[in-house]
């Protein structure tokens, strides 16, 4: 099985939909997901994220299936150096970096940024929304591996958002969430691959092919919006 992680296309926040640079990110993206003879297509409910996909379910003729749980993650923030608080994924990596020893998967929100809030406990709760829609697709967690009771080789598009998606990528791969927030940042329309590698008969890992991955843009002759990244784009 292979899923593909999109990012909905440029935002326009605002209006909850994209920018008109955004619908022609969606085309190409649309171009490249029919390539990839993808099966399944399942989407956010926000409209950036639904204006995003519907061009590649028009193109594929799949009906999509829309789940709550892929919504971005509204009310995840931390205090920032002026006392504000900001979204999570946004802190700066000094701040991350600046507190040893390094973190774990098991213990990211030991940081001291994070005692008074409850990023824990909502980072639990994701990954129990994850483990339950893999096990829908037939496979089950057991200690980060998966447990396949009924694998598939089905190509699987998630529609969906940056914050939301590197922590989904974080539990996915058993990175710490911190890290992975403060070290990745995905474009919009990018799409990350994660296959789940079977070595035996009845086990998998997932594993990543490509982070990130805006070659439809550049195939478009399109540019890559700098939506969600704080400095230094150029």
């Amino acid at each position: 099985m292979r899923l593909y992680i999109i990012r909905h296309a440029d935002p326009d926040y605002a209006n909850n939909t994209i920018t008109p640079a955004g619908h022609l990110e969606a085309r190409a993206l649309a171009d490249r997901m029919q390539k990839e003879n993808i099966d399944v297509i399942y989407s956010s409910p926000m409209g950036r994220a639904l204006h995003t996909m519907q061009y590649t379910a028009e193109r594929t003729g799949l009906e999509p299936t829309v789940q709550p749980w892929l919504a971005e993650l509204a009310g995840w923030k931390v205090p920032d150096v002026s006392g504000k608080h900001a979204v999570a994924w946004n802190v700066d990596g000094e701040r991350i970096r600046g507190h040893k020893p390094f973190p774990s998967s098991e213990n990211w929100h030991s940081h001291p940024m994070y005692d008074q809030t409850d990023l824990a406990h909502r980072f639990s709760q994701l990954k129990q929304d994850s483990d339950l829609f893999l096990k829908e697709l037939g496979y089950e967690r057991n200690d980060g591996v998966y447990e396949m009771f009924r694998p598939n080789e089905r190509k699987i598009a998630v529609f969906c958002h940056m914050g939301f998606g590197l922590a989904w990528i974080a539990h996915l791969l058993e990175l710490p969430l911190s890290f992975v927030w403060s070290g990745f940042w995905l474009a919009p329309s990018s799409v990350t691959t994660i296959v789940f590698d079977q070595r035996t008969a009845t086990r998998a890992v997932p594993r990543c092919l490509g982070m990130g991955d805006v070659s439809h843009l550049y195939q478009a002759g399109l540019p890559v919006q700098p939506s969600g990244i704080i400095a230094n784009f150029y």
